[in-house]
């Protein structure tokens, strides 16, 4: 099956946490934060939402930012994504 994202939704797969920090402590899955980070795998088309005229400015395979506690989470044939508008992304990762 896949997942196809309408108007100015994105659908995002968050990116597996670090299991040492840098200093070389092994974390347990407790001691780990959320990841903020994630990549994107599909972006809808953009157009007219709510009367505004939206482009969209991600694409896939992009690494972003998002807020920590936005979207809707999925699960699809046993993988986690989660479903963001646009403007949920703070950043694009380079």
């Amino acid at each position: 099956m896949k997942l196809k994202p309408l108007a100015d939704r994105v659908i995002i797969k968050m990116v597996e946490a670090e299991e040492t920090t840098k200093s070389g402590i092994i974390l347990t899955g407790s001691a780990k934060e959320k990841p903020q980070v994630a990549e994107v795998v599909e972006v809808g088309p953009g157009g007219v939402v709510d009367g505004k005229d939206i482009v969209m400015t991600v694409k896939k395979g992009d690494k972003v930012i998002t807020s920590k506690y936005s979207g809707t989470e999925i699960k699809l044939d046993g993988v986690e994504f989660i479903v963001v508008k646009q403007n949920d992304i703070l950043a694009v990762v380079e």
